[in-house]
């Protein structure tokens, strides 16, 4: 496989991967909030240009993690994520959508062995005897 394949290869075994993740609803609106939250942080780049001492950087921060958080479930790597907006200019990379990223491919992507929680409604079928 030439360079040029591998890399075609790569990124379309990506791309089928973060197609994977976005089969639930939760994961698709979670994305579509951190990309409109980043645009918006990029878009309108002299409301938000003092970082952290901006109120409407700070108040956009604070529902975006609100609103992600009951999308998707807490997770730690929303903490750096809220560091990093804290911090003038690193609005200019998509922070939130970094941690969407890492969040929805981590828990699409679960080795074996790995003890899978259900919701409370969850049905499980009766096990069935070994014979």
């Amino acid at each position: 496989m030439t360079c040029r394949q591998e890399s075609v290869h790569n990124e379309s075994m990506f791309s089928l991967g973060i197609l994977k993740s976005l089969k639930s609803r939760e994961h698709r609106l979670a994305w579509l909030v951190a990309m409109a939250a980043d645009a918006i942080q990029i878009g309108l780049l002299p409301l938000f240009a003092e970082g952290g001492f901006s109120p409407a950087d700070s108040i956009l921060d604070l529902i975006v993690a609100a609103v992600l958080s009951r999308l998707i479930g807490w997770h730690w790597a929303f903490l750096p994520t809220m560091v990093a907006e804290l911090i003038p200019g690193l609005d200019l990379f998509p922070t939130w959508t970094m941690a969407v990223l890492f969040v929805t491919r981590q828990r699409v992507h679960t080795r074996a062995g790995d003890v899978e929680v259900l919701p409370k409604d969850a049905r499980v079928p009766p096990a069935q005897p070994i014979n």
